[in-house]
C-alpha cells in the first residue's frame, strides 16, 4: 500500500479536480491519500487533511504537487526533511520543476507503485542566522535565500565571506544565494548564470550592485557563504520567496549545502535543456 501526500494550489480549479480524482483512484486501489489540512478544507476533502508535521509526512511514500513551481516549492519544503520524493503536475505556466501534465497523473501513479521510475536528487540550502540570541531555526531552501532592502530607494550594505574567509562587500538592492535549481529563478533575472540542476554548488549574485565587483560567484559546496549586515537600516531575509524577518546590523545569513537533498520522481531521462529552450524560444541553430 502506498501513502501519497497531495499538495494542491486551490486557486486553480483544475488542481482541485485532479486532486479529488487522484484521491479517489488511490483509495480504489487500496492506497492512502493525505493533504495538508488547509488544502483539504479548500477542496472539500476534509477527512484527508492533517496538520503539517510528522502526522502528515510520516510514512508517506510520495508527494504530488498539483500547481506550478510555487506549489512544487511548498511540496519540497514538506517532503524533503522526511526524504519523500516529489512528483510535479504542471497546472501553471511552463516551469522547470513540474514534469507531468494532469492527464498523465493516473499512469504516473501506477508506474510509481510498480517501481517503474527514477529519483533525481538536487542540492538544497540550509539557511541560518548568526549573531542573534536565541538562535533562529535553520530553514531549507530549494531555490534561494535573499537579503534585500526594506523599502523603495534604499540599498543594503553587506559583507560577504566565502569558506570562512572575508571576500568583499556589496552595496546593492539585494544579494542572492541560490542553488543550481534556483539559478533559473531570481538569480537569473539579476544576471546570474544558469547552472545545471545536476551540479552541486552555491551561486552568489548581487542585485543592482553599486560596487565595482558586479559578477556572480559559483561556489564549491564545501564553502559556506556568510553575508553580514553592515548597515544600521538592516535587511529583510526571505527564503524561497517567504519573508523570514529582518536582520539587524551585525547579524548574518549563513548558507550551506543542506544535509538532505530535494528528491524528484522522474520517468526516463530529464529534459532540463528542453524546458530551457522552450522557455526562451531558442532555436537549434
Amino acid at each position: 500500500m502506498t501513502t501519497v501526500l497531495l499538495v494542491v494550489n486551490d486557486s486553480k480549479p483544475r488542481a482541485a479536480d485532479v486532486a479529488r480524482e487522484a484521491a479517489a483512484r488511490l483509495a480504489a486501489g487500496g492506497h492512502t491519500a493525505r493533504l495538508p489540512k488547509e488544502d483539504a478544507r479548500a477542496i472539500g476533502l476534509d477527512e484527508l487533511g492533517l496538520e503539517p508535521g510528522p502526522a502528515l509526512t510520516g510514512g508517506a511514500d510520495l508527494a504530488v504537487a498539483l500547481g506550478g513551481d510555487g506549489t512544487m516549492l511548498r511540496a519540497v519544503h514538506l517532503a524533503a526533511p522526511a526524504g519523500i520524493p516529489v512528483l510535479g503536475v504542471n497546472l501553471g505556466r511552463l516551469g522547470y520543476l513540474a514534469v507531468l501534465e494532469p492527464d498523465a497523473l493516473p499512469a504516473a501513479l501506477d508506474r510509481f507503485n510498480g517501481g517503474d521510475h527514477g529519483i533525481e536528487e538536487r542540492t538544497m540550502l540550509s539557511v541560518g542566522v548568526e549573531g542573534r540570541t536565541p538562535t533562529p531555526p535553520v530553514h531549507l531552501a530549494l531555490n534561494e535565500a535573499v537579503l534585500e532592502h526594506g523599502g523603495p530607494g534604499h540599498t543594503v550594505h553587506l559583507a560577504v565571506g566565502i569558506g570562512g574567509r572575508p571576500f568583499t562587500s556589496h552595496v546593492a538592492d539585494a544579494l542572492i544565494v541560490a542553488t543550481p535549481t534556483g539559478s533559473t529563478a531570481y538569480s537569473f533575472s539579476a544576471g546570474g548564470p544558469i547552472v545545471s540542476p545536476r551540479h552541486d554548488a552555491l551561486v552568489v549574485t548581487p542585485v543592482a550592485p553599486h560596487t565595482p565587483f558586479t559578477r556572480s560567484l559559483v561556489v564549491h559546496p564545501d564553502e559556506p557563504v556568510r553575508v553580514e549586515v553592515l548597515d544600521h537600516r538592516g535587511a529583510v531575509l526571505s527564503v524561497d520567496g517567504q519573508e523570514m524577518g529582518r536582520l539587524t546590523q551585525g547579524e548574518a545569513l549563513v548558507a550551506t549545502v543542506a544535509p538532505v537533498p530535494a528528491r524528484f520522481v522522474t520517468f526516463g531521462a530529464g529534459d532540463f535543456y528542453g524546458v530551457l529552450k522552450a522557455k526562451f524560444g531558442l532555436a537549434d541553430r
